[in-house]
């Protein structure tokens, strides 16, 4: 009996085969990045992989009446959020839930975003969740969303990804005027109202006007023109390329992302660099996890893909809304079971991993970390008994006897793990959905992949990590 623990790395663990898998699992997950950039492209992935599996939509199952052991139902929520089930027996004797979130942090075009200075066209922003603003300048980005004409007709916008494809810019200060600048705070040194995206430049030429106009032209009237040529030029392209006029852009939603593709890294490629690893990449590890549900298990395997956790999680897709609830719902009634009651029964009985990413030991950054309780890239899955800030301050704080059950599960699957928290006590903190569904009484710890700048426009992960994280939701899911 050892008398002492030292910590494990994952990647002395894996077989030549198990890296082989690994390294074909971190491909598909770039690919899944590379074309999920907002919560409604990843939405779209995963339905369109669940349908694939046989996965049925929620309302063909109510059509149907019947809701037996070993049926794939899946509901799509707005566009925006996913929760995906492979039915047990009895919902009311619980669920194996892996919850995760598919939105990222970003910058949000506002509803009246365009507007022309000094020959430059812009487009104003709001950043959504936690950024450190500085970032976003000086690289290039990209756009998504959808707009709606008047007329009704919906447009999927995607400019900035394709090779050939013009990109969009936020400047900075150059540095030979950046004295005062760099005397303020990070915080300061690029404000929320400088994060206006640079998206044109050209001043058309216009036909020459009549001798006889131009001298009754006055010099008040050319002292008060308005107009702004750069900007009309930028309106007529997005009219002819899409249909769409400026008033449009009032009932759009719009992100502004990081250009480009996500990236192996590491002189021994052992690392994936890319946009919204928080939290993507737990939630594409749960979706592969459930697609290999292929049968009815034992307890109802649940796959939960939210969205607004970067903002706390509200609105009626994240996951304080009530469709989950309601799915739960719809599955009881079907299976007989008294509503109201079975559904309470059903929360209460269940079990889940709040599938979430944790922050990574940066030996560059060792002052907001505390050693011994962080977690480390390459080391595995990471279990966070809490989150929160201070004091545990919006934690779910997962029961000891819940932990042994994960820990038995995960040792039995051969799944390399670690605990951590965020960081040293005062120094900050962080949640997840984990709260939410402890309110019903259902079993929550939170359970994720440790990443490097994470928030960033472009955060860093370990490849085996990813590959853990996979393992242990499969396990899981099954068990």
């Amino acid at each position: 009996m050892e008398l002492t623990y030292k910590a494990k790395s994952a990647w002395e663990k894996l077989t030549d085969s198990e890296l082989a898998e690994m390294q074909r699992l971190s491909q598909s997950y770039i690919d899944f990045l590379n074309n999920g950039k907002t919560e409604r492209e990843c939405t779209a992935q995963i339905i369109r992989q669940a349908k694939a599996a046989g996965f049925k939509p929620l309302e063909d199952v109510i059509k149907s009446g019947t809701a037996p052991a070993g049926t794939k139902v899946y509901l799509n929520n707005k566009d925006k959020s996913v929760v995906m089930m492979v039915l047990g027996e009895d919902i009311t004797q619980g669920m194996h839930i892996v919850g995760a979130h598919i939105d990222s942090p970003r910058l949000d075009v506002k509803q009246m975003p365009l507007y022309e200075d000094s020959n430059l066209v812009f487009l104003k922003t709001h950043y959504y969740g936690g950024v450190k603003k500085y970032q976003w300048t000086t690289i290039p980005l990209a756009i998504h969303g959808v707009i709606f004409t008047k007329e009704g007709k919906k447009v999927e916008i995607c400019i900035g990804e394709d090779e050939n494809d013009p990109v969009l810019f936020i400047n900075d200060l150059l540095i030979h005027l950046s004295k005062k600048q760099l005397q303020e705070t990070l915080a300061e040194g690029i404000t929320a109202e400088q994060l206006n995206v640079l998206v044109g430049n050209m001043k058309p030429a216009t036909p020459d006007e009549s001798k006889d106009k131009k001298k009754d032209e006055s010099k008040e009237d050319k002292k008060n023109d308005t107009s702004a040529p750069v900007k009309e030029n930028i309106l007529k392209i997005l009219n002819q390329k899409y249909g769409i006029t400026e008033e449009d852009f009032r009932v759009a939603e719009l992100e502004i992302v990081p250009a480009g593709k996500a990236r192996h890294v590491g002189l021994d490629n052992s690392m994936v660099a890319g946009h919204g690893h928080d939290d993507r990449v737990c939630a594409y590890t749960t979706l592969k996890a459930i697609l290999e549900v292929s049968s009815a298990p034992a307890k109802t395997a649940v796959a939960l893909f939210a969205d607004k956790e970067e903002i706390g999680s509200v609105g009626n897709t994240g996951m304080t809304a009530l469709y989950f609830e309601n799915m739960v719902a719809e599955i009881a009634a079907l299976q007989k079971a008294p509503c109201d009651l079975g559904v309470r029964r059903a929360f209460a009985n269940s079990c889940m991993l709040s599938a979430d990413v944790s922050a990574g030991y940066d030996p560059a950054f060792t002052s907001v970390f505390e050693k011994l309780n962080s977690a480390f890239i390459g080391n595995g899955i990471c279990i966070n008994k809490y989150t929160g800030s201070g004091g545990k301050g919006g934690s779910n704080d997962a029961n000891a006897e819940y932990l042994q059950k994960i820990r038995h599960l995960f040792d039995a699957n051969n799944v390399v793990w670690q605990t951590a928290e965020l960081g040293m006590t005062d120094a900050g903190g962080g949640g997840t959905i984990a709260y939410i569904l402890a309110k019903y009484g259902t079993e929550v710890v939170d359970c994720g992949v440790p990443v490097l700048s994470m928030h960033a426009p472009i955060e860093l992960i370990s490849k085996v990590d990813l590959f853990m994280a996979y393992r242990a939701y499969a396990a899981f899911l099954k068990d």
